[in-house]
């Protein structure tokens, strides 16, 4: 069954255009006056984190590992020449909890493998580079809320 996805741009002046989803979210790319909006090409990374993040909170659950926080930083590197693509993708993940590196070492191959779209669409035109640190369980879990 085809599952096609739908999304509406609309040019709002200079190099800035407001997006949307069918499901209502939008957001803004590039810079109108003095409103600052994300870039394409970040929303390429922004969403490789939020796939692969979404993937790694599920899988940990199913192994039952106490995930208490995770952070997910990506950068990238732009090739010099036009059309300035992403080269290399690297993916750092930051695990808090008492987690077992092993399942979390299969839950990062997983998603990479098998379940982010975005992550296996990337990798096609960039090299993809992964690393994690996994740190002592936080004590405060409104340390955490906080964040929100």
């Amino acid at each position: 069954m085809d599952d096609w996805r739908e999304i509406s741009t609309q040019w709002i002046g200079g190099s800035a255009f407001h997006t949307s989803g069918t499901n209502g979210v939008s957001l803004q790319m590039g810079t109108f006056g003095e409103q600052k909006g994300v870039s394409p090409m970040e929303m390429l990374l922004m969403a490789k984190a939020g796939c692969t993040g979404m993937d790694i909170v599920s899988i940990l659950e199913k192994k039952r590992q106490p995930l208490d926080d995770l952070k997910i930083n990506v950068r990238a590197l732009r090739s010099s020449e036009i059309p300035k693509i992403w080269t290399i993708i690297e993916v750092e993940y930051l695990v808090w909890g008492d987690i077992d590196a092993e399942a979390l070492v299969q839950a990062i191959e997983l998603s990479e493998e098998k379940y982010c779209s975005v992550g296996i669409m990337l990798s096609k035109a960039a090299e993809l580079r992964s690393s994690y640190k996994i740190f002592k369980p936080k004590k405060n879990v409104a340390e955490i809320q906080n964040k929100l």
